[in-house]
């Protein structure tokens, strides 16, 4: 048996998996975000109630948002602000002697559906996340590729192309990695609801509200959706101009709207090399949980 940890800005949780990923038990909590000992406080917790139901104690996997540096083992960039800096693995096993391996959550994601999921068994596997944020993943014949730094997959932090900022008169937004024009802050969740209002001065809150306008053929919902796959297409097709991936497996909660796997590959195809077969597009196998899924793989 071992267990992933799922740890989120909002929600820390715990899945014990057997030997073939079936779940055991599962628990969760809110996330400590402002006070690091609290913070560490509640994986502990969660790991010792786990034990104490599972009967024995096993290895752990975490994944969370942000990079972890493979060279410090310190985790950048997170949206949770007490952890950002801090060495989470080797904090943790000074106060409990176990097997603790982290990795980035889009990774963790990747990983599991090349092992058993929706590209089970191809070679090259390339996982983006469209959701809060955007983020991805690279696995080669199974295997988690993380980097020299562990920011292998953070393609949500390429820049817009020039070509599209004048094409849409975009404008440059700053993001919070420091950067100016990340291609997230315009293919995210928010992103979209950005676009929607840079075509017209009706207000919406949320990307449900852009979508659904898109479906009844409001005009400019349906403007802003397509700048959103024009953006999305080039940037992933500098994606598969460089890695070649057998496929891409998209995750995040906009992996759920049909239009983008009706859609895509057309544009797609504008933004790669002609002797370059379209990769398949597919939705994840496990969901919301693959996350923590992969996260227990790490082990």
């Amino acid at each position: 048996m071992r267990y992933g940890f799922d740890i989120g800005g909002t929600k820390i949780e715990i899945v014990a998996f057997d030997d073939d990923f079936n779940i055991y038990y599962q628990q969760r909590k809110a996330t400590p975000t402002t006070n690091y000992n609290d913070f560490l406080d509640c994986i502990i917790d969660l790991i010792e109630q786990a034990d104490r139901i599972c009967g024995t104690t096993n290895k752990i996997g975490i994944g969370m948002p942000g990079v972890v540096n493979n060279k410090t083992g310190k985790l950048v960039a997170s949206n949770i602000p007490c952890a950002s800096g801090q060495n989470i693995v080797a904090d943790l096993q000074k106060r409990i002697a176990r097997d603790i391996t982290i990795g980035n959550d889009a990774q963790c994601f990747t990983l599991s559906e090349a092992n058993g999921g929706a590209a089970d068994g191809l070679e090259m596997v390339f996982g983006a996340i469209l959701g809060t944020g955007v983020g991805g993943g690279l696995c080669i014949n199974g295997q988690l590729i993380s980097g020299a730094n562990g920011a292998t997959g953070e393609w949500g932090h390429s820049l817009l192309p020039a070509f599209l900022y004048k094409k849409y008169n975009l404008p440059l937004i700053p993001c919070g990695c420091g950067l100016l024009s990340c291609i997230e802050k315009y293919i995210s969740g928010g992103g979209i609801v950005e676009l929607y209002h840079l075509c017209t001065t009706h207000r919406v809150t949320d990307t449900c509200e852009v979508i659904d306008l898109m479906r009844e053929g409001d005009v400019y919902a349906c403007k802003a959706f397509h700048m959103f796959i024009d953006i999305l297409a080039s940037a992933l097709g500098s994606m598969v101009n460089v890695y070649d991936p057998d496929a891409i497996v998209f995750g995040g909660g906009l992996s759920k709207i049909d239009e983008i796997y009706q859609q895509l590959p057309e544009q797609l195809n504008k933004y790669i090399l002609s002797s370059i077969s379209t990769p398949r597009l597919l939705k994840p196998k496990f969901g919301d949980a693959s996350g923590v899924r992969g996260a227990a793989m790490l082990c």
